[in-house]
């Protein structure tokens, strides 16, 4: 699908703040709108529709890619990685599931910006496991002021996110701009200089949202929004949104459960506005 729509790149419209300029151009869509395109785009595999879908979220990737300018890459390459990541949720939008496509897309987007960062950030590992993950892209904002933590923040952060305090540490060191030499000059066997953290291939994180929503189901906030569904609502959710293979259509459930396709629509739409309210609170 990428190829097939021949997007506006950043590199290609000749500089950045033209991209951004043309990028703001596209009218947005209304809900009547969108729902029209997406059913063409799902029933008719129409790619004019799925174009036009893309072309008016685009500003939304600009918006979102500008807040990783922090870890010092190029705010163009965070674009087009999440541009990638704007289509990959055209792709799987479903409409009928009674949400915006902009709720649907911001997953996707920061999904792909953030193996993006993983994988060029410093060329160190500096996250493999999701808590460190998790550690890599909240530390910042976790810290009360721009001064080094101190040993009582450094284990109340390493505590939150389900790391070790000498974890928490490391990182701060690496994303305050404290390099070190990748090599170790040193003999002693029990020093690890960072060329020991370098990442091969079959440790890079694998697609976040390709491999489904792990973000979301490893957020406190959305196991609490699950927590506080009735058992049909939480297995219908979990089966359309959350299903590690193919999302079940309303039809298998309305056959599981043994009532009418439109019957588990409206129990979904009331499950997701009752989840939107717990994670709002």
């Amino acid at each position: 699908m990428t190829n097939a729509l021949a997007l506006p790149m950043p590199s290609a419209v000749g500089n950045l703040d033209a991209y951004i300029q043309a990028a703001n151009r596209f009218p947005m869509l209304t809900e009547a709108e969108e729902s029209s395109l997406a059913r063409r785009f799902r029933d008719e595999q129409d790619l004019d529709a799925a174009r036009q879908l893309v072309l008016s979220h685009l500003r939304l990737v600009v918006s979102i890619a500008r807040g990783y300018l922090g870890y010092g890459l190029p705010h163009a390459d965070l674009i087009q990685e999440g541009n990638i990541g704007l289509m990959k949720a055209v792709k799987r939008y479903d409409p009928d599931r009674g949400v915006r496509l902009v709720s649907f897309a911001i997953h996707w987007i920061k999904a792909e910006i953030h193996e993006y960062v993983l994988k060029n950030w410093r060329l160190v590992k500096v996250a493999t496991t999701k808590a460190q993950r998790k550690l890599f892209f909240n530390l910042r904002s976790m810290k009360p002021g721009s001064e080094a933590l101190t040993p009582g923040q450094t284990l109340d952060v390493a505590q939150r996110l389900g790391v070790k305090p000498e974890e928490v540490t490391e990182m701060e060191t690496r994303l305050s701009g404290h390099d070190m030499a990748l090599e170790s000059h040193d003999d002693d066997d029990e020093k690890f200089a960072p060329i020991a953290w370098l990442a091969d291939s079959n440790s890079e994180p694998t697609r976040v949202l390709e491999a489904r929503e792990y973000d979301h189901l490893q957020s406190d906030g959305l196991r609490a929004a699950l927590e506080s569904l009735d058992a049909r609502s939480r297995r219908i959710i979990e089966a359309r949104w959350l299903a590690d293979d193919e999302a079940a259509t309303l039809h298998d459930l309305a056959a599981e459960f043994g009532v009418s396709a439109e019957r588990i629509r409206q129990i979904e739409a009331k499950a997701l506005q009752k989840m939107k309210g717990v994670l709002g609170a």
